[in-house]
């Protein structure tokens, strides 16, 4: 029989309320329990005394028999100064999911046809500058001309 130190939810809906028990880790979560060693109240301040209240000694005699706390209980058990800190690393937290990652794809791809159509336009028009030069003074006598024979008119 594998024993586990964890949390079985009371209380109603969205108003949690948590037993701290010892049970058996084969049982359900709300299930049947062996011991209960402490409560905890979610919906406390963090500086309340009231939110996490255990029995040190039945804790530490139930971990001596070998259960084993979960990861809830073992932060409890850091904070009261029952167990050292473990160092917790997950590196997975902070990568974007599958979405981001493809919407940062996209964006990458419209950033570069922008960069390529700009550098396009810019080689283009240097080439094409030397004939739209000459065509525009053209277009300035054309435009000069045509005032003047209305007017003449």
């Amino acid at each position: 029989m594998a024993t586990v130190i964890r949390l079985a939810r009371g209380g109603s809906k969205k108003r949690p309320f948590y037993r701290i028990v010892v049970a058996d880790s084969r049982m359900a979560r709300d299930g049947r329990f062996i011991e209960k060693v402490g409560t905890y109240n979610p919906l406390l301040a963090k500086d309340n005394e009231q939110r996490v209240q255990m029995n040190v000694e039945r804790i530490q005699e139930w971990i001596g028999k070998g259960a084993q706390p979960t990861d809830r209980v073992n932060r409890f058990l850091e904070a009261a100064g029952l167990k050292e800190k473990t160092e917790r690393n997950n590196p997975n937290k902070a990568k974007p999911g599958k979405k981001a990652e493809e919407r940062v794809a996209e964006k990458a791809e419209k950033e570069e046809a922008k960069r390529a159509a700009a550098e396009e336009a810019a080689n283009a028009p240097a080439e094409e500058e030397a004939p739209a030069e000459e065509e525009a003074p053209a277009e300035e006598v054309a435009a000069e001309e045509a005032p003047v024979e209305e007017a003449a008119s």
